[in-house]
């Protein structure tokens, strides 16, 4: 098999979630700071660790699915189109997975502002995933990628 009919390992996803970690830790250090308090409403604090608690673990979940359960790495070195498992609830598990986990992050620090981050991790992984990955695959697997694509949102699980 030519190199160039092989998906690449890490794609560009490290670039991803490095920038969404970072957007994390910047929300965070500045949900701490006089700017932002208008977003703190303390009577929600309840509310806020639930949620976050919760997509935390299921961020952790839809990770832990993807790259243990369903083995990707192996996967890609084999050269096949997953669309089991984790993978038939959504096209990019790993990638969503570390996104609804700093959601619920996010979530724990009880500042309303904090919501702007999570619409900006999910615009930037559809973007990104369009212009790159789902090219790769489009090209290397054709039809049976394009009809996996109808049937499996990109980037949010769907049970």
């Amino acid at each position: 098999m030519k190199k160039k009919d092989h998906l690449p390992r890490y794609g560009v996803g490290p670039l991803y979630v490095i920038g969404i970690v970072i957007l994390t830790v910047l929300g965070l250090t500045l949900a701490k700071r006089p700017i932002l308090a208008s977003g703190r409403v303390a009577f929600l604090d309840p509310l806020w660790l639930v949620l976050g608690l919760l997509c935390i673990g299921f961020g952790i979940f839809v990770w832990c699915a993807a790259f243990f359960w369903n083995r990707i790495g192996d996967n890609i070195r084999s050269n096949q189109l997953v669309t089991t498992g984790i993978y038939a609830h959504v096209r990019n598990p790993i990638y969503s997975g570390i996104a609804i986990t700093l959601t619920g992050v996010l979530l724990l620090s009880g500042n309303l502002w904090m919501l702007l981050l999570p619409p900006v991790f999910w615009v930037s992984l559809t973007i990104l995933m369009i212009h790159t990955e789902e090219k790769w695959l489009k090209n290397l697997y054709g039809v049976e990628y394009e009809d996996y694509c109808k049937k499996v949102n990109r980037c949010i699980p769907w049970f």
